[in-house]
């Protein structure tokens, strides 16, 4: 086993692995010869990403369908993982209304809420637990470039995505120290499913869509190294050149298109 493997093996739980980011960190970590527990709502899709995987890299790979929005989504996770020396969490999971805030009816924030914050927050306190004991571990939570600053239009999926970088950092500090890894992935735009159903606007001096193949080899690459990566060289730059401009402008800069997204485009 590679020196990855050694580090964060010989289990790696993946949720939100069906398709798009979760799926290229399935990919890349059976690569890296990890065993997985795949974890989404859609069982077919998979089932079929297990066994291919499983043949092709030779790696054992158990798929778990689950509803991560659920409240005992966790604790379930938790038990049926709980004979396996897990060594990675990979949270890619996220839901992602886009529209008016008042608008969206309660049940699509708490789901919001459930996804992306509750969830991942007591999978981290379970396998962070795990980890500790066994010395050695890590944790991978997707943040997104959104999470920066507001952004209308997806105001209350941006708000999570801060949320999740904002764990993600305190953990690094706090678990490093005792052996487990945490880091925040923040991405830019990634050529997703999600992606490709409603592409954002078009803007002047966007960077480029980046592929998920990308984005997962520069957060595996950074896990380790530093509490929080923003994948790609153009999504850095971006983000550091609105760093100079006043709080204000900056949201209302990227409220022009994501105000739009959430209007439908």
């Amino acid at each position: 086993m590679s020196a990855f493997g050694e580090r964060y093996g010989p289990w790696a739980i993946v949720a939100g692995a069906s398709e798009g980011l979760g799926e290229a960190f399935a990919r890349g970590l059976a690569e890296a010869g990890l065993n997985l527990v795949l974890v989404a709502r859609r069982a077919a899709l998979l089932a079929e990403l297990a066994a291919e995987l499983g043949t092709k890299h030779r790696v054992e790979v158990r798929p778990i369908a689950l509803d991560l929005g659920s409240p005992e989504s966790s604790s379930r996770l938790g038990s049926e993982t709980r004979e396996l020396d897990v060594g990675l969490l990979v949270y890619n999971a996220a839901f992602a209304p886009s529209g008016d805030f008042l608008a969206m009816a309660p049940e699509a924030h708490r789901a919001v809420l459930g996804v992306n914050c509750y969830t991942p927050a007591l999978l981290c306190h379970e396998l962070g637990r795990r980890m500790v004991a066994r010395g050695r571990g890590g944790i991978v939570l997707m943040s997104s470039l959104a999470g920066l600053y507001g952004s209308p239009g997806i105001s209350h999926y941006a708000a999570t995505k801060a949320y999740n970088l904002i764990l993600a950092e305190g953990l690094w500090a706090e678990l490093g120290p005792r052996g487990v890894d945490v880091l925040a992935c923040c991405a830019g735009a990634t050529l997703t499913p999600g992606y490709r159903s409603n592409p954002a606007p078009p803007r002047l001096l966007a960077p480029p869509v980046m592929q998920p193949a990308e984005v997962v080899r520069e957060a595996l690459d950074a896990l380790g190294r530093r509490p929080c990566v923003v994948p790609g060289r153009w999504n850095r730059i971006a983000s550091f050149l609105l760093r100079l401009f006043p709080r204000r402008r900056a949201v209302l800069m990227l409220g022009g298109s994501t105000a739009r997204l959430g209007a439908g485009g």
